[in-house]
């Protein structure tokens, strides 16, 4: 069960750090500095540019008190995870950029209240928290024609050595190679734009480490934005996830709708938040998450 909620709030995580942005320019090569805010420029599509560095805190908190194992009211369960990510421009024609992952994490069960996971203190065992994985990372842009392409390639190193203690799990024993591909497109005016992913994941390690190793997870998800003004974007969202399995014996799935809104606070930093409900699925638990990042380009 510990572990079935873990996946689901890493789905959570997926849908929150995938928000729209608003981007027309679809060569990477010699685009014009335009008056525009990051929340418009810079989607997850598009990269810096050399020597710019990319900073973002996210913090995603994920609630359940439902699952597809029970009828009824199960004891509350809830996962915060605070992620760090770093990346810098390198090369010319803003087509690569290098950078880091730093994930934490703090769960609390036994029906405790959910604003308990920033109390950080073990508690009859019934928390658990820590620095849990470091991830290198790179994006890049494929094709130098299309612009509003690009993929993210980040290798997650397991920093944990026990995926579950005296029954609070804390996070995946296992290595996972992370894809994300992304598109958007601005529809003329720019004040909606498409967006889309598909994230994959491919854990693998000892079969008995943790409940995910040696499955495949994909995560399609699709999002349309709407620019009131060039500081400030409201989504909606919709994104499935289904877990194969190759070899681990547990397949699971399930469907989530959601929305948010992004603020342009200064030139350099915004601020976005993100509500995710998770509908249905199958071997899952069914909860909710709340999110709140900042980012900084600079």
């Amino acid at each position: 069960m510990k572990s079935i909620r873990r996946n689901l709030f890493l789905a959570g995580l997926l849908l929150s750090t995938v928000t729209g942005f608003s981007q027309d320019d679809t060569d990477v090569q010699d685009e014009p500095q335009q008056e525009k805010s990051n929340i418009q420029q810079y989607t997850p599509s598009k990269l810096i540019g050399k020597g710019q560095i990319d900073l973002k805190w996210f913090n995603n908190l994920y609630t359940e008190t439902q699952s597809t194992f029970e009828v009824g009211r199960i004891p509350r369960a809830t996962f915060f995870t605070a992620l760090l990510e770093a990346y810098t421009g390198v090369g010319e024609n803003n087509r690569w950029n290098i950078g880091a992952i730093l994930e934490f994490r703090s769960n609390v069960i036994g029906d405790r209240p959910a604003l308990d996971v920033f109390k950080f203190d073990g508690e009859n065992n019934t928390a658990r928290s820590g620095l849990t994985s470091i991830a290198p990372s790179v994006k890049f842009v494929p094709f130098a024609s299309v612009g509003n392409f690009s993929i993210q390639s980040s290798f997650f190193i397991p920093l944990v050595d026990n995926e579950t203690e005296d029954g609070v799990f804390l996070d995946q024993k296992g290595y996972i190679w992370q894809n994300r591909f992304f598109y958007d497109y601005t529809f003329p005016g720019e004040k909606w734009q498409f967006f889309s992913e598909l994230n994959s994941e491919l854990s693998f390690g000892n079969a008995g480490d943790s409940f995910a190793n040696n499955s495949l997870n994909l995560t399609p998800g699709i999002f349309l934005s709407y620019f009131p003004s060039s500081k400030f974007t409201i989504l909606g969202l919709v994104q499935h996830s289904q877990r194969i399995d190759l070899g681990n014996n547990f397949a699971q799935d399930f469907t989530a709708v959601g929305g948010g809104a992004k603020y342009q606070i200064s030139k350099a930093l915004n601020l976005e938040i993100l509500y995710t409900n998770f509908l249905r699925g199958n071997n899952t638990g069914l909860g909710q998450t709340f999110n709140l990042g900042l980012r900084a380009i600079l």
